[in-house]
């Protein structure tokens, strides 16, 4: 399963790292990334691979919400199936 990864806050050193830890220690394979600093402001959107995930969505989903809480980020996976409903027009 894919899912849409999506970080935002104040910036700050490591906070991409912390993310690509955390998915490491879960097996979520990170397939694409991008990311940028608008007026302070860290923001980025990661594409990953949950298929090799060592525990369920909800399970993973709270893992990297609260390794966004370690780095004063707010950290969220959306389906990417429900990523791509959500924003067609």
């Amino acid at each position: 399963m894919k899912a849409v990864l999506t970080v935002v806050g104040s910036d700050s050193v490591g906070i991409l790292a912390e993310v690509a830890l955390a998915c490491a220690k879960l097996e979520i394979n990170i397939e694409e990334v991008t990311q940028s600093i608008l007026a302070g402001t860290f923001a980025m959107i990661m594409v990953v691979d949950l298929s090799r995930c060592t525990v369920d969505f909800e399970a993973a989903q709270a893992s990297l919400a609260a390794a966004g809480v370690k780095k004063g980020v707010e950290v969220k996976m959306t389906r990417r199936e429900l990523y791509d409903t959500m924003h067609r027009i």
